[in-house]
């Protein structure tokens, strides 16, 4: 199945540590290319979400961000560092001595200082499981949605196909009647001078004219590359660069159609075809 890459997911999970909601972004991009904002306690992981990310998306520009919340109470109580307290009180009586003033220091003040306050850290392993879990939860979401929009770009890229391969069959249907009224044409043109013209030379310039003319060979092309295109969208694997490939061989038969053109319904197949590859070509920019 082919896949998209324009996708959104938002996952959310939580538990005693707190809640982590996780959002993955992606549009379309020729390489894959990751940009993650991790929080603090988490920053580690960078590493390894991006490996899990390759692991799981090909190609595509992936926005990947991660938010935590403590809960109430998730970092325990405040705890005191009663040793450097106590090394501050003692420095402070001693400098007192020493300038002749003894001054206590209030309880608020020593608070404020840097250190006296320990926070208990969170669980980080737990932490760290949860994140990663969440990660392939919102990942599978995120190709799901992938796999959604890219069903409903293959309807479209079939429907195209055939009108594409449609086309194909009025204009060889045309064909025999643009060469004959081509020949017609030309031996009234040249039917004052048939008397001075050689009709073995006249014969052959005619056929050298409608070989010139002749769109065969373009059209077997278009019909083997739209088949091409068809069996590729059967494939599950990432098909997008390859599909682009084929929209440019495509476009190049049908504008060498429309060059050989000698007829104006022709020529109207012609743009229409190039039309019908050109809305191929911009859906196909994003797949996968």
């Amino acid at each position: 199945m082919i896949k998209s890459m324009t996708a959104f997911a938002r996952e959310s999970s939580g538990g005693d540590f707190g809640e982590l909601t996780w959002e993955i972004r992606s549009v379309n991009h020729r390489y894959l290319e990751s940009y993650l904002r991790l929080p603090e306690e988490l920053r580690a992981l960078d590493v390894t979400v991006r490996t899990r990310l390759a692991a799981r998306l090909q190609r595509g520009k992936v926005d990947c961000g991660l938010r935590y919340v403590p809960a109430v109470g998730a970092v325990g109580r405040l705890r005191i560092n009663r040793p450097f307290v106590e090394q501050l009180l003692a420095a402070g009586q001693e400098v007192g001595q020493l300038i002749g003033c003894g001054v206590e220091p209030s309880p608020f003040e020593l608070l404020r200082w840097p250190g006296v306050i320990q926070e208990q850290e969170p669980d980080l392993d737990r932490l760290t499981t949860a994140a990663l879990e969440l990660l392939e939860v919102t990942l599978d979401a995120l190709l799901a949605t992938r796999e959604r929009e890219g069903a409903r770009l293959e309807v479209l890229l079939r429907d195209r196909c055939d009108r594409l391969l449609e086309s194909v069959t009025r204009v060889r249907a045309r064909m025999p009647d643009v060469l004959g009224g081509v020949r017609e044409r030309l031996a009234e043109r040249l039917a004052e001078l048939r008397a001075e013209l050689d009709p073995a030379r006249l014969e052959q310039e005619i056929s050298l004219l409608a070989a010139k003319l002749d769109v065969d060979e373009e059209m077997d092309r278009l019909e083997a590359h739209a088949a091409e295109v068809r069996d590729v969208l059967t494939r599950d694997e990432p098909v997008g660069r390859r599909l682009d490939f084929l929209m440019q061989e495509l476009n190049r038969e049908a504008n060498t159609l429309g060059s050989k053109s000698a007829d104006v319904a022709v020529t109207r197949e012609a743009v229409e075809m190039k039309v019908l590859i050109e809305q191929m070509r911009e859906q196909i920019q994003n797949l996968e």
